[in-house]
């Protein structure tokens, strides 16, 4: 299929939706080796707006789409990603299903068998894994060993289906899992409903096998938009900005450190003391939405594993429910009465 057309759809046409569309819709124009075949939304005139915006057709049902598509990403809410998958894998499509993967761990496994019987390539849309300062940052990684989490909005009426964790503080799950690699040994959460009927906001405390500890705050509830993510690993802390795409890292020369503390050398005035270093790395700015449907087209092309797996997928969600669990409990000690 490497030089073969790739025919798309986009099934769900809210705000996600609409991105997905928006970036098919570029990379059509621009004779990318993609054929923007259409978009499914149960509200036919919101479908028919967005493919009208896009340039595209309004398709009926996912069963029309049959035959017609090689690849489509599932944009709709949580609670239908399964069926809606389901459907198109099943009749033969490759999909991007959006985060979190799914509502349960018994749906994520049952994507997961779906994939392997039906040979489908399915990628999960943890979209800050593509952010470009994200992927600057990798490479850095050696022993991360302290995280301190940060991801704040402001609150719209968008994605209250789902509680902070599975809507926002989900990414950083996903790329704090990513760069650990470790297995999860305690969770201690907080966490608030403000405005909705569910968390809003929350903060956990995740200590891993590996002796790293990450801290996590999520609101959408904020009178500012942050979104930084900093680690410290044996002489070195690394700063990420998401909304910024930019890296400091900041590196420590461990001889030169001792030197400085034993007196026999002198700090300066101006710059950092003599054995530390601070280095910005060099980022490609980029979008991380494009660049993730890039890395799901590239996979459905080569029959390649997709860059986040289902497997991936389920091992956020995994997280994130057992932080809810936290959550649960902690509202049970503090005598704060039921969530939902």
């Amino acid at each position: 299929m490497s030089a073969a057309v790739v025919r798309v759809a986009v099934v769900g046409c809210g705000a996600f939706g609409r991105n997905h569309a928006r970036v098919y819709r570029q990379l059509q124009q621009e004779s990318a080796g993609i054929d923007f075949v259409g978009v499914v939304d149960n509200n036919p005139q919101r479908a028919q707006s967005i493919a009208a915006e896009f340039g595209t057709q309004s398709i009926a049902s996912i069963g029309d789409l049959r035959g017609k598509i090689e690849a489509a990403s599932v944009a709709v809410p949580t609670s239908h990603h399964l069926s809606v998958a389901r459907e198109l894998m099943q009749s033969g499509a490759d999909v991007l299903i959006e985060k979190p993967v799914a509502s349960t761990l018994a749906e994520a496994d049952e994507l997961i068998d779906i994939a392997s019987k039906t040979g489908r390539i399915a990628q999960v849309g943890h979209l800050e894994r593509f952010n470009p300062a994200v992927m600057a940052t990798v490479e850095l990684v050696t022993k991360p060993m302290f995280f301190e989490v940060h991801r704040l909005s402001v609150f719209t009426p968008r994605s209250l289906d789902v509680d902070v964790i599975m809507d926002l503080m989900i990414h950083d799950l996903d790329i704090v899992l990513s760069l650990v690699k470790s297995p999860v040994r305690e969770i201690r959460a907080v966490g608030l409903p403000v405005i909705s009927d569910k968390v809003d906001i929350a903060n956990v405390r995740v200590e891993f096998q590996s002796g790293c500890v990450a801290n996590f705050t999520a609101s959408r509830v904020s009178t500012e938009k942050v979104r930084k993510l900093r680690f410290f690993q044996p002489h070195e802390y690394i700063s990420i900005d998401y909304g910024r795409q930019d890296v400091i890292s900041i590196r420590v020369d461990e001889k030169a450190a001792a030197a400085l503390l034993r007196g026999e050398v002198s700090p300066t005035r101006i710059g950092p003391a003599p054995g530390i270093a601070i280095n910005k790395p060099k980022v490609e700015a980029g979008e991380p939405l494009r660049t993730e449907i890039g890395a799901f087209l590239s996979a459905v092309r080569s029959r390649s594993v997709p860059q986040i797996s289902l497997n991936e997928g389920r091992a956020a969600l995994a997280l994130a429910l057992q932080i809810n669990e936290a959550i649960v409990k902690h509202h049970q000690r503090a005598d704060l009465g039921g969530i939902s």
